[in-house]
């Protein structure tokens, strides 16, 4: 056996790290994410990531303020006769899928479900937005003062939260000012 490929075992040799590689054989994450995806501690997926990039099978890129690490095909392509991306996936089956918009959800929010502010990070902002979605009733459609009012229990800015709203396809509307409707993920 190769040194590589025991280096690769031992990187592969902790269950955080294999529900990282898990994870990440369904799209790349960011840092903050797989930290609150696993309940770690943002040092303790950096110090699984780094083992992880050692051994070749995650690279990170940079996007706006974070850095989005994402597996790495070609040292998956090794691992084929021992793995395969669905056996990966698994790995991380008992994951919490929503545990990171819980989290910023809790951050931005007040004891009375009011935000604090609106999230100026993207990915902040979409936890935020499926948040505030789940106040409208997915078979309705309503006009544009209804959605306001249902808005203004989030925030004052209804304007922003709407706009926001129909830009993550969470909502559409018909155009001048007619009636919006949900069309995002249902719960």
């Amino acid at each position: 056996m190769s040194e590589e490929l025991v280096s690769l075992f031992k990187a592969l040799a902790d269950a955080s790290r294999l529900k990282i590689v898990g994870l990440l054989a369904g799209r790349p994450y960011s840092g903050e994410e797989l930290a609150a995806l696993l309940d770690l501690k943002p040092s303790t997926v950096s110090h699984h990531l780094s083992k992880l990039t050692e051994v070749g099978l995650v690279s990170a890129r940079a996007e706006g303020y974070y850095s989005i690490y994402q597996l790495e095909e070609a040292a998956l392509q090794k691992t084929r006769l021992l793995f395969s991306r669905q056996d990966l996936a698994q790995s991380a089956a008992d994951v919490d899928a929503g545990a990171y918009d819980r989290k910023v959800v809790a951050d931005y929010t007040r004891p009375d479900g009011s935000l604090k502010t609106i999230p100026a990070q993207r990915k902040k902002l979409g936890a935020v937005l499926r948040h505030v979605v789940r106040a409208f009733d997915p078979e309705k459609r309503y006009p544009e003062k209804k959605v306001n009012e249902i808005l203004a229990r989030y925030h004052s800015d209804t304007a922003s939260l709407r706009r926001e709203l129909v830009a993550e396809k969470l909502m559409e509307r018909e155009g001048g000012g007619g009636e919006y409707w949900r069309t995002g993920p249902q719960d």
